[in-house]
């Protein structure tokens, strides 16, 4: 099978509680050609695999559909590789773009479930949802025609996607009011933000950055001139936020480990992260390619648990090229990289291909960036809270067929990580501005 290579990415798979998986996933095209593996199919094992499909067909209590039974077979094959193979169905290719790009048709507002409806958390600036006053706290009881009791929130944000320009109604129950509100908006084209930055104090800069996308690279940059400006001379110091962020783009985590790096300074033959696989297009080299946005200024990284895939490239190559000071818990050590390869009908096969290295060639496969400052992430709470966090904490090494890495046997277990209440203080915050002050002061 030829291959021709376009694209690292990485994004979420899945959802759950205390799961947070990010993959690395290198887009290609099949075309033509022969396979490299040339070894002939196993004919007893077919003959058994047929006679299954065979047998379920016959005699299965429910009569199955031949194209659900090839769907299910695909999945059972890659699911049985490791916990990022996968078949995806149409509606999974869809999410990968979505996720990736940051963009997909929408109302532009921020919800969350709650007794049954959709709660409107907040709405996004200049989107169809603000335009029309949707206000934080409103209930939507009605998506069009649908009741939304009953369904998931998944089903529900599913509904209120579409194509821009398309109409859809809305029925609103607002605190105070005694009538519901019915609002008709046109869907229009929501641009998700994944970098969020401000001045913590004068000369210090915080920057969060929440997943990573195919602009998020552009948006530090832009992030960094505004810090600058809003400061009126240059930052002393940097806090580079990437705790939860389960990933995104790989392309995008090069970008933003290039903003802090000059390449004309860093060693390691100015390598930010490389890739190696038993296919010649699964060993690919990213480098640093320009100046330092920052002039060396100190910058502190905060990781946990929930920092995974790009977040640790991120991580791991600011960390070797010691450029700056990682700080919080070990991060969740998922280091392979997925191939999205195309099939009939807009769906796709992601199949784990390599696996990815820091710059001093560190496989983070479940092992995860070790901080160079550990620092719990304290909260008030009881004894309680924490038990059900740690029970709650998962990473790379905790899944089901991971891949080992071999480079090392050791299995450091990740703190705990307490969920913060909205309000509560940021202890991780408050302690790498402490660091940074002290680096500025070493640093003169």
């Amino acid at each position: 099978m030829k291959m021709s290579h376009s694209l690292l990415l990485s994004t979420v798979c899945g959802i759950t509680i205390g799961m947070m998986l990010s993959l690395s996933i290198n887009v290609y095209a099949l075309t033509d050609g022969k396979a490299q593996n040339n070894d002939k199919l196993p004919l007893i094992e077919m003959k058994q695999f047929t006679h299954v499909l065979d047998q379920v067909k016959k005699d299965y209590v429910k009569a199955v559909d031949d194209k659900t039974l090839f769907e299910n077979a695909m999945r059972g094959v890659l699911s049985g590789l490791d916990p990022h193979s996968a078949y995806l169905d149409q509606e999974d290719m869809r999410d990968l773009q979505v996720t990736t790009s940051g963009k997909f048709g929408g109302l532009g507002i921020e919800v969350t479930m709650e007794d049954g409806f959709v709660k409107i958390v907040s709405p996004i600036d200049d989107s169809p949802a603000s335009k029309a006053k949707l206000q934080p706290g409103d209930l939507i009881v009605r998506i069009n025609e649908t009741p939304v009791k009953g369904l998931s929130l998944a089903e529900a944000v599913n509904m209120m996607r579409g194509p821009k320009n398309s109409p859809i109604t809305l029925t609103i129950v607002r605190e105070k009011l005694t009538q519901p509100l019915v609002v008709t908006l046109l869907r229009d084209l929501i641009q998700v933000a994944s970098v969020k930055s401000n001045l913590v104090e004068p000369d210090y800069g915080y920057m969060r950055i929440s997943h990573f996308q195919e602009h998020t690279g552009d948006d530090v940059r832009k992030a960094i001139t505004s810090l600058n400006a809003e400061n009126k001379k240059p930052l002393k110091g940097l806090i580079l936020d990437l705790r939860n962020n389960p990933g995104g783009v790989l392309d995008s985590a090069v970008s933003v480990s290039d903003v802090f790096l000059d390449s004309k300074k860093i060693g390691y033959d100015k390598l930010v992260v490389y890739t190696d696989g038993r296919m010649p297009s699964s060993k690919m080299r990213e480098y640093a390619k320009g100046n330092d946005q920052l002039n060396g200024a100190p910058i502190v990284v905060l990781v946990n648990g929930g920092s995974a895939s790009a977040s640790e490239i991120v991580a791991g190559a600011l960390q070797d090229h010691h450029r700056a000071i990682i700080m919080g818990s070990q991060t969740f050590g998922k280091g392979s990289v997925q191939t999205v390869i195309p099939l009939q009908k807009d769906t796709g096969l992601k199949l784990t291909t390599a696996l990815y290295y820091t710059p001093s060639g560190r496989s983070i496969q479940a092992e995860g960036i070790k901080p160079d400052v550990a620092l719990a992430n304290y909260t008030l709470g009881t004894r309680d809270d924490e038990a059900a966090a740690k029970a709650l904490t998962l990473s790379e090494k905790d899944l089901s067929g991971h891949l080992n890495n071999k480079s090392s046997e050791s299995t450091s277990a990740v703190s705990a990580e307490i969920a913060k209440e909205a309000n509560a203080p940021d202890y991780g915050k408050t302690e790498a501005l402490n660091l940074l002050k002290g680096l500025a002061i070493l640093s003169k």
